[in-house]
């Protein structure tokens, strides 16, 4: 059964329904089971979106996918200065 991919607007509004849920005193597992997700995906999403609201979502994804293509420019110039080095030492 492939897994179904939420985005980050559409977690924000499953965690506002499921606070609703729980201040009316229903049980996580009967939340996350009317939500269509299992457990463990709530409390990761809980975890890592609770109390945050649509922008503050967007403005996390955005620098989370900025800091992954920084981290790639880094590994790809050490790389290259690994090279440059060696050649050089082969060349001496």
């Amino acid at each position: 059964m492939p897994t179904k991919r939420y985005t980050a607007g559409q977690i924000s509004g499953l965690l506002r329904q499921a606070e609703v849920a729980l201040a009316q005193d229903r049980k996580v597992g009967k939340i996350c089971h009317g939500l269509g997700v299992s457990e463990a995906s709530f409390n990761r999403w809980r975890s890592e979106y609770g109390g945050l609201k649509l922008d503050q979502v967007r403005r996390l994804k955005a620098l989370e996918r900025e800091n992954a293509r920084l981290k790639r420019a880094v590994a790809e110039l050490t790389l290259d200065k690994l090279i440059l080095k060696e050649a050089v030492e082969g060349n001496v």
